[in-house]
């Protein structure tokens, strides 16, 4: 056991962590109705303002650690304790693999709800977030906590009664998908967030730092433009790489030669490629990505006739999801697919500025410290890393790099039979499906059984079982990209995984034998909704089976947490689980991911890298200098080097990497800023109108900044006659130009509010004979739909800005300044043109009502 206090960055929390613990052992003792009335004690406590919030927070976190005993009989440890002060500080806890960390988020949590603050728990996927709130309602249910759960399948009447619990949890994307239609509402009864008080991200490195470059749109269909996309994919076809275009891997982008352009105008019969008012080079370059940079079973999957996007970090399919600016079409015409209209963008934010919104954020993750500058710098969040609760044993073996990548995959493929062969599980991370496919039939030739995991559709549907399997003895399971997929593997097997899998085949052995006339079935979630009855002693007043279940469940449970732990030790002897990577990722804190499989909890266990000269990162960011260490050792191709020199100079290449992509969402966070902040400003005053009473005041306060600004331009035109009819004409009012070309700046300004308001005076009398009410409705309709038809717009333009701003660095201008002067210019030109337009249709309106 580590002794926690020899660490000097839990120094200052040992003391509070003394008297949580002291605290507990009090609370131990309490009845289970005395402990539910805890939260309402703690709750009427945080209102005196003679507690303070340290003396709460020990409070809340003994409670709650004695709650989380009662309902899983674990006892939290103390660096699971340090884990929750750190949470609460508002920072990342850098926490290793099966440390613990779904209980350690509840403790932040549950203190925070106590204060009233709405507490989000936000995972990366569906399956952990309903994982991760069964196990927390069992455990809240011993306090009194609602907890809430919004998955993609949550209805929108649900959704309002779960973002009303006291803690909620859901993933990344619905949180941001509900952030952006709230913001669409027509009404105010649409809205169903509460507001951003208080965050803690799971695996918050994929969300904050991985999906940072991807921004969650909400999109209208537009016209599709197939014409385009098809002779663009022919022109791709004809144009040859390193003589007509050349490509960047590093930056994923394509430039063209002047070969390459005078061959496209030619083809296309056009006469300048770069014309503004020519469409094509956007689909040119569009076809080359998807020829050069989208590979088919590396970044996308044909699923149902459709482009399915696999995720490069966690190699899950994002069905649903489409890569914007005419990207995804172009890759439907690689594929001959049929192309889908293209997206028109109606509203989108970036999860560093949606997150950004909260009052609190913290984060959880086996990998932070990498990135810890970026959390600093972006979030103000430091990282904090815990020690482990046991000393971690695993050994890093130094690479292994082959000159030839196809020697690498016939090493790792005779490494996975010695391990087959001595029984020890091996689990081997691949970067693609293609090359996860290509050591499955290398395994395949040399007779080794494996579990092939990846985003193929097929091998998807097997995940939960293929985990179950990969820390048993003699499994040997290939995954693509299985550093972010949230899973713990137990070796000698998962007893809570095995029980279930068995119950499972029980009930719908059962319930087939019973229903053998009707050919009745059973679901999944149904089964799914039996098991947890079971496994988490929930009632069901209406099903008697579930008693005699729970029995079966208990003998099963003794007799496989024998077996298992019998197996575990077998694997312990063989070294624990041992890890192949097959290719360094561009991100240290990926392989660390990887590493990270194995050795939990004080388990034994082995890492290593299989590499080679042709290997992504060799060849695109090592440059020459690898290579020529290799050469100077003059050793055959079928011998591997472990090399120091080599480890520090890969290592070297990886932090290039890690800063040049730090880079590249620095300036998208510095430039998406300006648009958030006006995002922010029109979202703000969207809601003033949805929730106000009084929209007349609005259009009115509209009406006279429009007059003041119409009224400017008048003075600056030398009074020119044109603006002041132009006035006339859009308050809907007959006067004399004349006698208004005598008066001066205040007289002006003073009669035009007049007859403003008289105006729109009578045109309130007129519409409230039509229909009573009638007014309030058209005020609210104009001013909501003008706000979002402008900064539809306004997105677009902002979209092009950001395109051509970059060519201004050429003439020795600073193109992030330039960007948020014409980014300013172009958002009081939107604001400008909103006002005018909702006075000029609500002064114009002309109604006629059937009665």
């Amino acid at each position: 056991m580590i002794n926690l206090f020899s660490y000097n960055s839990t120094n200052k929390h040992k003391d509070t962590i003394k008297k949580i613990n002291k605290i507990y052992e009090n609370i131990k003792d309490y009845p289970d109705s005395l402990l539910a009335e805890q939260t309402k004690k703690l709750e009427d406590l945080a209102k005196s303002p003679k507690i303070t919030n340290t003396a709460l927070l020990i409070e809340a976190f003994a409670t709650l650690k004695e709650a989380i005993f009662r309902a899983t009989n674990l006892e939290l440890f103390d660096v699971q304790i340090l884990g929750g002060i750190t949470l609460n500080n508002g920072n990342i806890a850098e926490m290793k693999t099966g440390e613990g960390k779904t209980l350690v988020a509840l403790l932040p949590a549950y203190f925070n709800s106590l204060l009233k603050k709405k507490v989000h728990i936000i995972t990366v996927n569906d399956y952990l977030a309903e994982r991760d709130a069964t196990l927390a309602k069992k455990i809240f249910s011993y306090l009194n906590i609602e907890i809430g759960l919004i998955t993609q399948t949550t209805t929108s009447q649900e959704r309002k009664k779960e973002y009303r619990c006291n803690i909620t949890y859901i993933t990344n994307s619905e949180l941001g998908f509900d952030y952006l239609k709230d913001n669409m509402s027509i009404h105010q009864d649409d809205i169903i967030q509460q507001g951003f008080h208080y965050a803690i991200i799971d695996e918050v490195d994929s969300i904050l730092i991985d999906e940072a470059r991807t921004p969650l749109i909400i999109s209208g269909a537009t016209k599709v433009k197939k014409e385009f996309y098809k002779s663009s994919e022919k022109v791709s076809k004809v144009l040859q790489k390193n003589t007509d275009y050349n490509v960047d891997e590093k930056s994923k982008s394509i430039i063209l030669t002047s070969k390459g352009i005078y061959k496209c105008e030619k083809i296309l019969n056009i006469d300048n490629l770069y014309d503004i008012q020519n469409p094509w080079i956007k689909y040119i370059i569009n076809s080359l990505k998807a020829k050069e940079l989208f590979l088919k079973n590396r970044d996308y999957i044909i699923k149902d006739s459709q482009i399915t996007i696999v995720d490069e970090f966690t190699g899950r399919v994002m069905t649903g999801r489409r890569w914007s600016d005419g990207l995804h079409q172009a890759i439907e015409a690689k594929e001959n697919i049929k192309i889908e209209a293209e997206n028109k963008t109606l509203a989108s934010i970036t999860y560093q500025n949606l997150f950004l919104l909260y009052e609190k954020l913290s984060g959880m993750t086996g990998t932070a410290k990498t990135e810890e500058e970026e959390f600093n710098n972006i979030y103000k969040m430091n990282v904090v890393s815990i020690p482990t609760n046991k000393k971690c044993l695993r050994k890093d073996m130094p690479d292994l790099v082959y000159k030839n990548e196809y020697i690498k995959w016939e090493a790792i493929a005779q490494e996975c039979l010695d391990m087959y062969k001595i029984g020890r599980p091996t689990l081997i991370g691949t970067t693609s499906i293609s090359k996860s496919e290509l050591l499955s039939k290398m395994l395949q030739e040399l007779e080794v059984p494996h579990n092939l995991l990846n985003a193929k559709p097929e091998n998807i549907a097997q995940e939960s079982k293929i985990i179950l399997e990969a820390g048993r003895k003699n499994t040997i399971t290939i995954a693509t990209n299985m550093a972010g997929r949230g899973t713990d593997i137990i070796l000698g097997g998962n007893t809570e995984k095995i029980i279930e899998q068995k119950i499972k085949k029980y009930i719908r052995e059962i319930f087939d034998k019973e229903n053998e006339n009707t050919k009745k079935s059973l679901s999944n979630i149904q089964i799914e909704s039996i098991i947890k009855k079971i496994k988490f002693q929930l009632k069901d007043e209406n099903n008697g089976q579930i008693i005699d279940l729970r029995e079966i469940y208990k003998k099963l449970k003794e007799k496989y947490t024998k077996s298992c732990e019998i197996e575990k030790n077998y694997v312990l002897n063989l070294g624990g689980l041992y890890v192949i990577g097959t290719e360094r990722h561009e991100s240290r804190r990926i392989d660390n991911q990887l590493r990270g499989r194995s050795g939990r909890q004080g388990d034994k266990g082995t890492s290593r890298f299989f590499l080679s000269l042709q290997d992504n990162l060799f060849r695109i960011f090592g440059g020459n200098k690898i290579e020529n260490i290799i050469n100077n050792l003059n050793i055959d191709s079928n011998t591997p080097i472990e090399s120091i020199l080599l480890t520090k100079s890969l290592d070297s290449a990886q932090k290039k990497v890690e800063a040049y992509f730090y880079d590249i969402r620095k300036q998208l966070f510095e430039y998406d800023e300006v648009i958030h902040n006006q995002r922010k400003a029109i979202y703000k005053e969207r809601k003033k109108i949805l929730t106000y009473t009084f929209t007349r005041d609005c259009i009115i306060e509209y009406g006279e900044q429009t007059i003041k600004e119409m009224l400017n331009i008048y003075f600056k035109n030398k009074r020119k006659e044109e603006i002041l009819k132009e006035i006339i004409k859009l308050l809907n009012i007959k006067t004399n130009t004349n006698k208004l070309l005598k008066m001066n700046s205040s007289e002006l300004k003073s009669y035009f509010n007049e007859q403003l308001r008289i105006s729109y005076d009578l045109k309130e009398v007129y519409l409230e004979q039509l229909r009573p009410g009638l007014i309030r409705q058209l005020e609210k309709y104009y001013l909501l739909q003008q706000i979002d038809q402008a900064w539809q717009e306004h997105i677009d333009k902002m979209s092009l800005l950001k395109e051509y701003i970059g060519w201004r660095s050429y003439g020795q201008q600073d193109p992030l300044i330039e960007y948020k002067n014409e980014a300013f210019n172009l958002f009081i030109n939107m604001i400008t043109y909103i006002r005018q337009t909702v006075i000029y249709l609500i002064m114009r309106s002309r109604l006629i009502i059937d009665i």
